[in-house]
C-alpha cells in the first residue's frame, strides 16, 4: 500500500512540476530596451528592436527613455553619423506593437515639452523606475543596446 501511495505522490508532482514549467515557458516573453543616449545607442537599438521582431514577433517590448536618450524620440531627430532619420523607424516599430516611453524628469530637467516629441512616444513619470517596475514587478527581460 506505501508503494501505491508513494507512486501516486511521485506522478502527481511530476505532472503538477510539468505543467509548471510549461506554464512559465509557454507564456509571451517580455523585454524593456533601456535607452540613455541616443547619440550611442539610437539606430543600434532600433535595429536591435526590429531584429528581436524579426525573429520573435510575439514579444512584447517597451523601449524605455531617459537622460540623452530622449533625443531618439524627438521631432525630427536623426543618426548624426548615417544621417538617418529615427521617426519613420520607430513608427514601423510602433506599427509592430512596440511602445515608446520618454521619462517626464528629463523633460522637467532639460525644459522639454511634450510636443517636442514624435506622436508615436508615450510619456512616463521616471524612466529609471519605470524600468526597475519592468523588470521586478512585471518580469520583463533588461537590454541596454
Amino acid at each position: 500500500m506505501k508503494i501505491l501511495l508513494r507512486s501516486l505522490l511521485a506522478i502527481a508532482l511530476t505532472f503538477g512540476l510539468g505543467t509548471a514549467v510549461f506554464a512559465q515557458t509557454s507564456g509571451t516573453t517580455k523585454v524593456v530596451y533601456h535607452i540613455d543616449d541616443a547619440e550611442s545607442q539610437g539606430l543600434k537599438g532600433l535595429r536591435n528592436v526590429r531584429n528581436h521582431l524579426d525573429t520573435a514577433p510575439t514579444t512584447t517590448i517597451i523601449v524605455v527613455t531617459h537622460a540623452n536618450g530622449v533625443d531618439l524620440l524627438m521631432d525630427g531627430a536623426k543618426d548624426k553619423k548615417n544621417n538617418v532619420e529615427y521617426a519613420p523607424l520607430v513608427s514601423a516599430l510602433k506599427s509592430r506593437g512596440v511602445r515608446f516611453e520618454v521619462c517626464e524628469i528629463t523633460l522637467k530637467n532639460r525644459n522639454l515639452k511634450k510636443d517636442q516629441f514624435v506622436l508615436d512616444a508615450d510619456f512616463t513619470p521616471s524612466g529609471v523606475v519605470r524600468i526597475a517596475d519592468l523588470q521586478y514587478k512585471d518580469h520583463f527581460a533588461y537590454i541596454k543596446p
